[in-house]
């Protein structure tokens, strides 16, 4: 097996600057006490002038007067790592965040589909880098030997058994993710790599720092089993964006509403899903929220299309109160079927597949402005359609001969010197019971001009005009 290691070093503050609608201006996490307050983590804007991760806020502001400043929030490190989970899970089915500040997955039976590791971390790094998360890749045959190498250097690919000892070997022991009093000890026992230690008596380290520094140890070399909880996507995808200012206008809302979608997107792909209904809650301060439907007829998964619905829906809602914050739950998430297509498309570049023009056409006017027309169970040709909604048209219990495809508001006189009759009469009586009655024989008509028309007569009627009902193509 091969696993991949992604290492986020930056996931909580990756969080916030990916949200943030100004990324490029100095940024740093607060954390601690009211009385205590220090900085958790910087952008690199912020490092450039001089602030730093531990620094005191009242030594920071000394510094630099004008910088932002947001909360550091566990909570939210901890959505944000399942939010790549979910993502990494369209990669591979064993994937596990059982380490604080990496996501792991088996990728060895991956690589028959996205082919060679080069290729397929290069995939991981293009998708990583649009999502917007800083990250450091390691290749191994053990999830916690790539955890820990993952730490000392990036882009690190080790396959073979003898390969991984050699790189452990010369670990230092600083980088190996023991406990930080277990590291300093062993430091001033000159026990300086890994290889030191691996070759250090075990019943003398094990009474000294106990059975979890062997354990740790044969971990990284797969000597000793490394169990874990696999990640499980859910059934549901909620996320809330807290805005840095109140919001009074909806085109102010796009920003962080296409940053949401998209989450929604790379979420729906890692589960290979697509998303029916969704809602976006506008939350204001001193008002219940405004909730944004967008629904669809079929599922649907493609971040464009998704935003475009959103945003022609939004256009249409009413915002009674400044928006302070954003949320988006999808809980109608059923399995996505792409739409067919053939193999020598020929429709034009910029054409638009009918499923997504129908949806968008749908966000814009209003879901009764687009609606089909299905057959009614009624012999008369002015009452044999209706309106149904979408997407499928009913089957009528009438099987009728042909119908022109262009029917007439209501009937003229044929005005043809000598029109020839091609088929017919089909008798048409009906709509005695509801005070419609209509008795009619219609014909198949051929104009001296080669144009096919539909005709008819009364019933009983053979020298009066014909009368144009209707147009074959």
């Amino acid at each position: 097996m091969s696993w991949a290691c992604i290492l986020l070093p930056r996931l909580a503050l990756d969080g916030v600057l990916r949200r943030h609608p100004e990324p490029e201006r100095p940024l740093a996490l607060v954390t601690g006490p009211a009385q205590k307050r220090v900085l958790a983590a910087v952008n690199p804007v912020a490092a450039r002038i001089g602030l730093q991760a531990g620094q005191a806020l009242a030594a920071a502001h000394a510094l630099v007067s004008d910088f932002a400043t947001v909360e550091y929030d566990a909570g939210e490190v901890a959505r944000w790592r399942d939010f790549l989970a979910a993502w990494a899970y369209r990669y591979s089915s064993q994937v596990t965040t059982a380490f604080d500040d990496a996501i792991v997955l088996e990728v060895g039976a991956s690589l028959r589909l996205f082919g060679p590791w080069p290729r397929f971390e290069r995939q991981l790094r293009e998708d990583l880098v649009a999502l917007g998360f800083s990250h450091s890749i390691t290749l191994a045959p053990h999830p916690r030997a790539a955890w820990v190498l993952a730490g000392a250097q990036d882009g690190l690919a080790l396959t073979q058994p003898s390969t991984l000892s050699t790189a452990l070997a010369r670990l230092p022991v600083a980088q190996a993710r023991l406990e930080a009093k277990t590291a300093r000890a062993l430091h001033a026992m000159g026990l300086r790599r890994l290889g030191q230690l691996f070759a250090a008596p075990r019943a003398s380290l094990a009474q000294r720092f106990g059975t979890g520094l062997l354990q740790h140890l044969d971990r990284l070399r797969g000597d000793a089993p490394d169990p874990f909880d696999l990640y499980q996507p859910p059934d549901r995808f909620d996320l809330r964006l807290e805005l840095p200012y109140d919001i009074e206008h909806s085109q102010a809302l796009l920003f962080p509403m296409r940053r949401a979608i998209a989450d929604l997107g790379a979420f729906l792909a890692g589960r290979d899903g697509g998303v029916q209904r969704f809602v976006l809650h506008l939350e204001h301060e001193d008002h219940p929220a405004t909730e944004v439907v967008v629904g669809m007829l079929a599922a649907e998964r493609e971040p464009s299309l998704l935003f475009d619905l959103a945003r022609g829906r939004l256009e249409q809602a009413r915002i009674p109160a400044p928006v302070r914050g954003l949320r988006l739950v999808a809980e109608e998430l059923p399995p996505f079927v792409p739409a067919g297509r053939e193999l020598f498309d020929e429709r034009p570049s910029q054409s638009m597949p009918w499923g997504t023009l129908r949806e968008r056409l749908r966000a814009r006017l209003g879901d009764d402005a687009v609606y089909a027309l299905a057959p009614a169970d009624d012999h008369r040709p002015e009452q044999a359609w209706r309106r149904a909604p979408l997407p499928a048209a009913t089957a009528s219990a009438i099987e009728p001969a042909p119908r022109p495809t262009w029917l007439l508001p209501r009937a003229i006189p044929l005005r043809d010197a000598d029109p020839r009759l091609l088929a017919g009469p089909e008798r048409v009586e009906s709509g005695w019971w509801d005070g419609g009655d209509t008795r009619r024989d219609y014909y198949v008509v051929e104009t001296s001009n080669g144009q096919r028309a539909w005709a008819y007569r009364g019933v009983g009627e053979t020298d009066t005009p014909l009368m144009l009902h209707g147009w074959f193509a």
